[in-house]
């Protein structure tokens, strides 16, 4: 069962950028989306552990949490849903790179053999993924391009703070992290609004409240999976578990229209996917 709510929490994930992408067309922005479907999962943990908000309140590195767990969301689900799928997954699990180096500066750990291998690794990755048909410097080349790496980036963080901060109760991260993902996603989509990047939240018709809170509902199993998962099998099972959003992103959008995949990128999938594996292996010997 910790298995397969892991599997699901990844499938889920995997697909998440089909519905982003109807209900944009529908007229609803993949922020404000990310802000309903966050909204219900907000709610249950804050009336449920109400003490939570008080040590969420109290303690600033979980700000920090809610920071980076806002940011990851915000840019993961407007990269996939305005992207080419397969490129935003696969420089979003960059992450592992960005999670050395945070590592070694917020936690002070040691670079490993295996550690400079994987970012090795990660960087030949995004090189392949990144460069140019034409030739050129391997940078991003678009705004969803941007979106994946640093959204990868917010995520390691993420991963990186959970860490530094595991004294802390489970509901008090796990109310930062929900937090996050309504708080920054709806201040970055308001603030687009303001500006004219966005429309304001709305609908083409009442019809679709329902399927969006099918899919707020999802979400909250999903991340209830994942805590159940997490809790139940070793750190580097559920690392390589993860993983499989890799392929049902890949397999889906490339079904569904959603992405392409060349030569170029595919062997700058596995380099990544490869580093990340490596991330899982290191943690297990750790």
């Amino acid at each position: 069962m910790a298995f397969l709510g892991l599997i699901f929490n990844a499938l889920v994930w995997g697909l998440s950028w089909w519905p982003f992408r109807q209900f944009q067309s529908a007229g609803l922005h993949p922020l404000w989306a990310t802000v309903c479907f966050y909204t219900l999962s907000w709610l249950v943990i804050l009336v449920a552990r109400r003490q939570a908000w008080r040590e969420l309140l109290a303690t600033p590195s979980l700000w920090v949490v809610m920071l980076a767990a806002g940011t990851t969301n915000t840019f993961f689900n407007w990269g996939v849903a305005t992207g080419d799928v397969v490129r935003v997954v696969l420089l979003f699990y960059l992450m592992p790179l960005w999670a050395v180096l945070l590592a070694r500066l917020l936690l002070g750990e040691h670079l490993t053999r295996l550690a400079v291998l994987r970012m090795v690794l990660a960087l030949g990755g995004a090189a392949a993924v990144l460069g140019p048909a034409q030739g050129g410097l391997p940078l991003p080349a678009s705004l969803p391009d941007w979106l994946g790496v640093l959204g990868g980036m917010a995520f390691a963080l993420n991963n990186v703070m959970l860490r530094r901060e595991a004294g802390r109760s489970p509901e008090a991260r796990a109310l930062a992290m929900f937090s996050g993902g309504v708080v920054v996603s709806a201040l970055a989509a308001a603030l687009m609004a303001s500006q004219g990047l966005a429309p304001w939240p709305a609908l083409a018709s009442p019809v679709w409240l329902l399927p969006l809170a099918g899919m707020a509902l999802l979400f909250f199993l999903s991340n209830l999976s994942l805590q159940y998962g997490a809790a139940r099998l070793p750190a580097n099972i559920t690392a390589i578990v993860m993983l499989c959003e890799v392929p049902f992103a890949a397999i889906s959008s490339l079904a569904w229209g959603g992405g392409t995949l060349g030569a170029r990128t595919a062997v700058g999938g596995l380099c990544i996917v490869g580093a990340a594996l490596l991330a899982a292996l290191e943690r297990r010997q750790g």
